[in-house]
């Protein structure tokens, strides 16, 4: 059984007279177990996917089930075995963070006092504030808590990290990672890519509602793409398939996936001092397909 199964899923906000594509026939398959990553810059259409998964938005048309259960009909046996992090949590005023640990667990129905005193040490989160009196990173490591005190199978993280320090940052990620290595499914949504690359093995880039791309991170890192970079004088202009292009009075960087015979007859025209071509990390393989 696969974690998430999406097939053609489609959203459409507004009327017939102004319809607004939320996301549009985005198949998707995420295995049990998997550390997947989900990219794509802000209005992409990532956090649309996941509310329409999580029964909060219903979908236009397509079919979905989490965990083998079905969005529509089985939203209430979802959410019991999900942990969901939304990109902004938002609290009853005047509670205090243990409040809101609790009224989270009891809308489960589980005792998770032990397990969210282990994460709000490890978060360094202290329990007895009230949420009023919470920075934007300390209300995001409340919710970061509220996901995963139950230990739900599968964890739905919609842009996690919004907030945190990086040292916060680097405890999250080993949570996680610990949570898969237990067998929990992680399905990340990140506009970062680094994030990305250092900790799923999987992932899938969509781009204005929808999937472009999906492969491992290994694969989709593996491209014709090459980082082009020259010291000295050269015109990039005369050549086709030129992406992410940076120049300055004494160097060019660009990405190139063309033809390699027209990139060398361009370097020999030109003056060049100095040359590299490497291979591009994930961030450029990301404007790579945006471009």
């Amino acid at each position: 059984m696969d974690a998430i199964r999406i097939e053609r899923l489609t959203k459409y906000y507004g009327t017939s007279r102004r319809r607004i594509c939320g996301i549009e026939q985005v198949s998707l398959t995420v295995g049990q177990g998997e550390f997947f990553g989900f990219i794509g810059p802000n209005g992409a259409g990532k956090s649309t996917t996941i509310r329409t998964l999580l029964g909060l938005i219903f979908p236009s048309s397509g079919e979905a089930q989490v965990l083998g259960m079905d969005i529509r009909t089985e939203k209430e046996k979802i959410l019991a075995r999900t942990g969901y992090l939304p990109s902004e949590a938002m609290f009853y005023p005047g509670m205090r963070v243990r409040d809101v640990l609790k009224l989270s667990a009891d809308l489960r129905g589980k005792d998770c006092r032990k397990e969210a005193a282990r994460l709000c040490e490890r978060l360094k989160l202290d329990h007895m504030l009230r949420v009023d009196e919470l920075s934007f990173g300390n209300r995001k490591k409340v919710a970061i808590v509220c996901a995963l005190q139950h230990e739900p199978e599968l964890l739905i993280l919609d842009e996690p990290t919004g907030g945190l320090d990086p040292l916060m940052q680097r405890e999250f990620f080993e949570i996680l990672r610990e949570r898969n290595e237990a067998g929990t499914t992680v399905f990340l949504s990140s506009h970062i890519l680094s994030e990305i690359q250092r900790n799923c093995t999987k992932a899938a880039i969509i781009r204005e509602g929808h999937i472009i791309a999906c492969d491992t991170v290994e694969a989709l890192s593996r491209t014709n793409a090459k980082r082009i970079t020259v010291h000295g004088k050269v015109d990039p202009g005369a050549l086709d398939g030129v992406k992410d292009l940076q120049e300055t009075p004494e160097s060019c960087s660009f990405l190139y996936g063309g033809d390699m015979k027209a990139l060398l007859g361009v370097l020999a025209a030109g003056e060049i001092r100095d040359l590299s071509i490497s291979e591009p990390d994930l961030e450029e393989i990301f404007l790579h397909y945006y471009s």
